[in-house]
């Protein structure tokens, strides 16, 4: 089952932009990032992985052209396994956010990383979604700022290491309306960079070392006591 209006939406010119700025950023972020295994769910359209160099990169979902198909709220992948997962607009429009970053949690190594992409609620976007009633992609998630998924993530023991965002034309359906609004992109960026569209945030898997306690083998040297000498009495003896 694909959802509904992805394919238009993603075909239209506010669709390629996001696209093309998502992909920009992505690409900058996972090509330093290394390891064994690389997995992306969601958003098959786009290769957010290809600027990586980790030998098994897969794409995974519930729908569509993936090499996994597979429930976002019960990967099939082992526990402490994945190095890498990009979670491009996801968490939005899934009715159990949480259970789907216990999992990714679940299938990280330790110090493995997520890249989390969506879209911002407290921006232009965010408020076309409220006005919005068609119910088809974009406007029919449940938008996440980047502050709540923050807390998320420090509840399961992630580190956010960076965030950005972009995406500051208004979601305007004709590409020449898109490209008359261009002018404000670098002036939003520099004085209104809370308000962009789009988002995108970067987060290690910590994990708490543990010190291992050991019985103690040697036993400690008592200290001998100094005895004290009996002085002898001068004089007659006993």
């Amino acid at each position: 089952m694909s959802i509904p209006g992805l394919d238009t939406w993603l075909s239209s010119a506010p669709g390629r932009y996001v696209l093309d700025w998502e992909q920009g950023q992505l690409d900058g972020i996972v090509t330093d990032i290394f390891g064994f295994n690389a997995l992306q769910l969601g958003l098959p359209q786009g290769d957010f992985l290809r600027a990586n160099r980790i030998p098994l990169r897969q794409r995974g979902g519930e729908h569509g052209e993936v090499d996994v198909l597979c429930n976002y709220t019960a990967l099939p992948f082992a526990s402490s396994s994945i190095d890498l997962v990009v979670l491009p607009h996801v968490l939005e429009f899934s009715d159990e956010p949480h259970q789907i970053l216990r999992e990714v949690e679940r299938i990280l190594i330790p110090e493995g990383q997520v890249i989390i992409v969506g879209f911002n609620p407290f921006s232009l976007w965010g408020l076309k979604r409220k006005l919005d009633r068609s119910g088809e992609f974009p406007w029919n998630g449940t938008y996440l700022s980047m502050n709540r998924l923050k807390d998320w993530m420090k509840l399961l023991a992630f580190e956010v290491d960076r965030g950005s965002l972009g995406c500051y034309v208004p979601p305007v359906d004709q590409l020449k309306w898109l490209q008359n609004w261009r002018f404000i992109e670098n002036a939003s960026n520099r004085w209104w960079n809370f308000s962009g569209g789009v988002y995108v945030l970067r987060a290690i898997k910590r994990t708490h070392s543990m010190r291992l306690i050991t019985p103690k083998w040697k036993k400690q040297a008592v200290r001998a006591k100094a005895l004290r000498p009996i002085a002898q009495k001068e004089g007659n003896g006993r």
